[in-house]
């Protein structure tokens, strides 16, 4: 489902006009460079734009700085309503989906998808902030005041990724705001338009100037907004190595980040699993998007007495994956985003192969039926060990590597042996068993019987180097406000 008012083929006609408009228009020369963006399919140039100077970005700050002085009284009620048309505003925008599709690849139906999740977010969002930002009295036995209120902390910068653009960003920008601040929005170089949606978006709404802005910013523009300016939280999305930098640069200042790192994400099909309904869904959370989700599933832990059943399975899914133009309604499985992903992922497969590891199935770089787009065959690997650098590191691709063991307790123990800690799923029968093996599992989110899957009524967070910090839920208005104790004696 499309959660904008027009048709599929309104969606397709006004991306494809969007397209050409942006190849042909003149570029203005200026001194400063100019950010580029190909189709992963049809390798055209989708998208250009200037980066921004370090005097429009200095700009930027200060207007969501002066705007903070105003919003920051604000009631929630206004901020809830305005809030309110943001959304409205969003299910009725055209591009806003399709876009996501002509800068990184993943078919439209998913792009559509990832529109309607974004929505259920901010409302979700919205309808928990009274609660979430409400004051506390603490009841004593005298005339004497305790209170406990929430206050909004400052600027926000929105540091979001590729593969869920629009989800991840929404994840920040309406609690912040919900919450009294202002927030800039910088998207990663693959997606960069996403950005500009929310903000013409706020503006549309009616929101003052400097409330949400997007800015097209460079790495060293970027540090030095957050060493150097009042930036009050950062929030990251994006690799390990990334985020270390982030970390680092805001540690000059003692400033709150929240970083949503990489993932590794493990499965097990325990001996009592439903090992069809297993298959089905394990394929289903390691290829969505191509692969390409901090938690999509990585690695998969298959009892003994299941295990050539379930490859046989996997196998059976796996194969009806049609990669093609993400366009096209028929395609399941879009290119790459990435121009390095797939020599990194043939990397992978050689190296799991030479130790020992079975292919299945896929394995190879290639392209559609007409010679397009950059895939990666939808690949499945038996017989891995954790001597390999597939079970060792993040794919970001369709590659499905599957482990034997011969016991639940060998199953958790290799779970846990990864350096990530985002999700991991039990699939099981019982669900007291997914409760007692849960139990065990280091990592921030566990799934009975699905996986790849976020509902914004519950924390989402990471631990080891998938992370720290957490958004959506009640506890995701936490980063944006700041707590102050009411301590007052009685009066007289």
């Amino acid at each position: 489902k499309c959660p904008v008012a027009l048709s599929r083929s309104s969606v397709v006609m006004s991306l494809k006009l969007f397209r050409h408009i942006r190849c042909v228009l003149p570029l203005v020369k200026r001194q400063f460079s100019i950010l580029s963006v190909d189709n992963p399919y049809s390798g055209e140039v989708v998208y250009s734009e200037e980066m921004a100077t370090d005097d429009e970005v200095r700009d930027s700050f200060q207007r969501s700085l002066n705007c903070f002085q105003t919003w920051r009284h604000t009631s929630l009620d206004e901020r809830i309503s305005l809030c309110k048309r943001v959304v409205d505003g969003m299910q009725q925008d055209p591009l806003m989906c399709a876009e996501i599709s002509a800068q990184m690849g993943k078919p439209l139906s998913q792009a559509y998808s990832e529109g309607v999740g974004c929505v259920d977010r901010a409302n979700t969002m919205i309808s928990l902030a009274p609660e979430a930002l409400k004051d506390h009295e603490i009841s004593t036995n005298s005339e004497e005041l305790r209170r406990i209120t929430r206050e909004p902390i400052g600027p926000v910068l929105c540091l979001s990724p590729w593969n869920y653009p629009l989800l991840c960003a929404v994840n920040v920008i309406i609690p912040a705001v919900l919450s009294g601040n202002t927030v800039l929005v910088k998207h990663s170089s693959r997606t960069p338009k996403c950005s500009f949606h929310f903000s013409d978006h706020f503006r549309k709404a009616g929101a003052p100037d400097g409330l949400v802005q997007s800015i097209l910013a460079n790495h060293s523009q970027i540090a030095s907004l957050i060493e150097n300016a009042s930036i009050a939280y950062v929030s990251f999305t994006g690799s390990v190595e990334g985020g270390r930098q982030i970390q680092q640069s805001a540690s000059k200042r003692f400033i709150d980040v929240g970083l949503e790192l990489g993932g590794k994400d493990p499965a097990y099909v325990s001996s009592n699993a439903d090992v069809e309904k297993a298959a089905i869904g394990i394929v289903d959370g390691s290829m969505y998007n191509a692969g390409q989700s901090c938690c999509a599933v990585e690695r998969v832990y298959v009892h003994s007495s299941h295990y050539e059943r379930f490859l046989e399975l996997c196998e059976r899914e796996i194969k009806k994956y049609v990669l093609g133009d993400p366009d096209n309604a028929k395609t399941t499985m879009g290119p790459l985003a990435q121009p390095n992903a797939v020599d990194f992922l043939t990397e992978q497969v050689e190296d799991a192969i030479r130790k020992g590891a079975r292919l299945i199935c896929g394995g190879k770089g290639t392209t559609d039926s007409t010679g397009k787009g950059r895939f990666f065959q939808p690949t499945l690997l038996a017989d891995c060990t954790h001597e390999m650098d597939v079970i060792i590191n993040e794919s970001f691709g369709p590659i499905l590597p599957v482990v034997q063991v011969s016991s639940d307790e060998e199953a958790i123990q290799k779970m846990n042996d990864s350096d990530f800690g985002l999700t991991a799923s039990i699939w099981t029968c019982s669900r007291e068993h997914a409760l007692e093996l849960c139990a065990h599992l280091n990592v921030g989110t566990v799934f009975q019987n699905r996986s790849d899957s976020l509902d914004p009524r519950l924390p989402w967070s990471g631990r080891k180097d998938s992370g720290k910090g957490i958004s959506l839920s009640h506890l995701g208005f936490a980063p944006f406000s700041r707590t102050k104790s009411y301590n007052f004696a009685p009066e007289g």
